[in-house]
């Protein structure tokens, strides 16, 4: 493969107000989505915890307004009423008739983009009756359940010819961008080797009663509170990378995926799983006579994935999300210059740094900032997780707005997705290889 495959995103320039990482491997003429007003009209499916988050972010801007929500669980309308009120915002029309009425609010509602949060099994099915319905869809990350969900995705997009935008927001996170900025400039050489995962001690979050927000108790299920009602469940029924693409999706990025680039084959191993019924069997609200201590947990409590590309790099993704742990998504990028690494926010770079030393990572970070956290730092103040939150949002409304393509598409989307079952296959199977697709089917060669 020659020198120009190995090239890495070139268009991380800020186009306008807009953000631009990755163009669409499909390059159409997306239209604008906008009225005379010049406002976009979206429409929310699941205004949970997250879908709250995006409600509060969009009606901020006075670009957009939310003009629907499709959300059946009570309790969370009168959570994000609140935000509405908070705001001072008209309270939009509501489709609460199931968890099916998403159908009848893209049918009736004119609405120019939609943003799907919902519990994991709902996103596919849900991004596909958006995509049909012609809105412009932004979908929340997660693993898929199948290589057929993932081509029906692809396959939906290229016969309807509607944009998907991956919601990704941890490759707008501030030294994500900033170490895109280094891998361009050539910092790090050639890159050889890269590390990832979702690091997360998730037991309070899977057991969570609504008393508080962390290690509440050992509750889920129709007795649990947010997101302890459907994410624990996969727990206790599937092992695998359950949650790839906040690790993946940065990576993609620096090594080029699906743009000259892709990833071929992977193979996942998981360990033993202890933690999730040593915390049921401890807490002050459960002990070993519980019900849920009776319960056996498939997932093991550390899941490792590897995976080789086709230019010859190979990544490590971590998934642990049940013992007790420090959050760190893990990123480690290697080349043959120096390395960078975000657990010990260090950094080596040879013929710089001191001879076998490390180096504080901050002043590189700082040096190389990305020019659109330089440009709306002060915009992003106040946002979830860092503020890059609100790049997200910015990007999905621009694209929307403008007709532009997104930088996280439905190819992004399947690839990065198609891990989770992949893992489980190769779990399942003492850890034998599984083949990647090209959800591309061969773009990828000659997209830059």
């Amino acid at each position: 493969m020659g020198a120009s495959r190995r090239k890495f995103i070139r268009n991380t320039a800020l186009a306008g107000a807009g953000i631009s990482l990755a163009p669409n491997i499909m390059a159409r003429p997306y239209q604008k989505r906008v009225d005379a007003s010049g406002k976009l009209k979206v429409g929310i499916i699941g205004s949970g915890l997250r879908g709250q988050d995006h409600i509060d972010l969009l009606l901020r801007r006075k670009d957009c307004e939310v003009i629907c929500i499709a959300e059946p669980d009570q309790v969370m309308l009168a959570s994000t009423k609140k935000v509405f009120e908070g705001l001072d915002a008209k309270w939009p029309e509501i489709y609460d008739q199931g968890p099916h009425d998403y159908v009848r609010m893209l049918d009736k509602e004119k609405i120019d983009a939609v943003i799907i949060a919902t519990p994991w099994e709902w996103h596919s099915q849900m991004a596909i009756a958006a995509m049909k319905a012609g809105v412009f869809t932004g979908v929340e990350v997660s693993g898929a359940f199948s290589l057929d969900e993932c081509w029906e995705l692809v396959n939906t997009h290229e016969s309807t010819g509607t944009p998907l935008f991956f919601l990704e927001n941890v490759c707008f996170r501030r030294d994500v961008m900033a170490v895109l900025n280094m891998v361009k400039k050539g910092l790090f050489g050639e890159l050889i080797h890269l590390e990832c995962g979702y690091q997360h001690d998730l037991r309070g979050v899977k057991f969570n009663d609504g008393i508080t927000p962390y290690n509440s108790g050992v509750e889920f299920g129709d007795k649990g509170f947010s997101e302890a009602k459907w994410r624990t469940w996969h727990s206790l029924y599937r092992n695998g990378d359950l949650y790839p693409t906040h690790g993946i999706g940065p990576v993609a990025q620096w090594i080029n995926i699906n743009r000259g680039n892709r990833m071929e084959t992977l193979v996942s191993m998981a360990s033993k799983s202890r933690g999730l019924h040593e915390y049921i069997i401890n807490h002050p609200k459960g002990g070993p006579d519980h019900p849920n201590a009776k319960l056996e947990f498939r997932l093991g409590d550390k899941v490792t994935t590897m995976v080789k590309c086709t230019n010859g790099e190979t990544i490590v993704l971590h998934h642990d999300t049940s013992l007790a742990r420090p959050y760190s998504l893990g990123f480690r990028v290697q080349g043959t210059k120096g390395l960078w690494m975000d657990v010990n926010k260090k950094l080596h770079l040879e013929g710089t740094s001191p001879e076998h030393q490390w180096e504080d990572a901050a002043t590189y970070l700082t040096q190389y900032d990305h020019d659109a956290w330089k440009a709306h730092e002060k915009d992003a103040e106040g946002a979830g997780h860092g503020g890059m939150d609100w790049f997200v949002t910015e990007a999905f409304v621009r694209c929307a707005s403008e007709g532009t393509e997104p930088p996280f598409d439905v190819y992004d989307a399947a690839s990065w997705m198609a891990i989770t079952p992949l893992s489980e296959a190769s779990i399942a199977s003492g850890g034998m290889p599984q083949a990647i697709p090209d959800f591309t089917r061969g773009r990828w060669m000659s997209k830059k």
